[in-house]
């Protein structure tokens, strides 16, 4: 035999050779191609969890009792940006009257990752949830003759306050307060009033303003507790508030507090 048809005949038997390696490789390209997939449908979901949570939505955790029980401690709730509040809604707010003080932020290599990522809030930044009683230009008193807070005159029955063992509600508030809310913010409170370091708290130290929230603060209002499963449920603005009417006057620039505010 040639040398010619030697190599004629090796030739002829790396079709056979190749038939056997092919399904060697066939697998590992599908693996590849399967993980790729994987991969990019991990970074399109966390492209698209992160735009949801800048723009649409953002998950909190409720880190104290002063909104109990229309909140619990450590629910998940999810703040609505894009969507509207108004009077008696719940809303999480940036702490820019620093009522917190400064957080330390987390240690944990994960989670810091995922708040670059915007996945999970800054927790270098303070954050608050409570309840809008009066908005810009609103005269917010306590109490009337029942004990009920009154926005622009009208009191109101506030059915969402904590209940005590015996089914009785906490009082709307034990300190008087008679308040105007400036221009461009909002008069908050907690749902258990007796446990709330809220606006009645924050007017009385240092500045009164210190205890008005901008409105530029406002993440957006709570509309859903996600977590635990056992609790999901929707907020809705409370009746009490349908009945108040519109301030009567032009809103201040600055607060006004009335004589009884603040008292010693």
């Amino acid at each position: 035999m040639s040398k010619e048809s030697a190599e004629e005949t090796v030739d002829e038997s790396t079709p056979g050779a190749s038939a056997v390696e092919r399904p060697q490789r066939q697998p590992i390209r599908s693996a590849l191609a399967f993980i790729g997939e994987v991969l990019l449908a991990i970074l399109v979901a966390l492209v698209v969890t992160s735009l949801l949570r800048v723009y649409v939505f953002q998950v909190f955790r409720v880190p104290s009792g002063s909104m109990e029980q229309t909140l619990e401690l450590q629910d998940r709730i999810a703040a609505v940006r894009i969507a509207d509040w108004q009077r008696g809604d719940v809303v999480v707010f940036e702490d820019a009257n620093n009522w917190v003080g400064s957080q330390p932020g987390t240690t944990n290599p994960v989670i810091k990752t995922l708040e670059k990522l915007k996945l999970l809030p800054d927790s270098t930044q303070g954050y608050l949830v409570k309840r809008v009683i009066g908005t810009s230009g609103d005269k917010v008193t306590c109490c009337d003759q029942q004990g009920r807070i009154s926005v622009n005159g009208q009191p109101l029955d506030e059915d969402y306050l904590y209940k005590l063992p015996d089914g009785s509600s906490v009082s709307p508030s034990d300190s008087p307060f008679d308040v105007t809310v400036p221009e461009g913010h909002i008069f908050v409170l907690g749902d258990h009033r007796n446990r709330s370091g809220d606006s009645r708290l924050h007017i009385c130290r240092g500045e009164p303003s210190n205890g008005f929230i901008p409105t530029e603060a406002i993440v957006g209002p709570v509309k859903r507790v996600m977590l635990p499963i056992s609790r999901v449920h929707a907020l809705n603005t409370p009746a009490a508030f349908a009945d108040v009417p519109p301030p009567s006057a032009n809103p201040p620039k600055d607060p006004i507090l009335g004589a009884d505010t603040c008292p010693g």
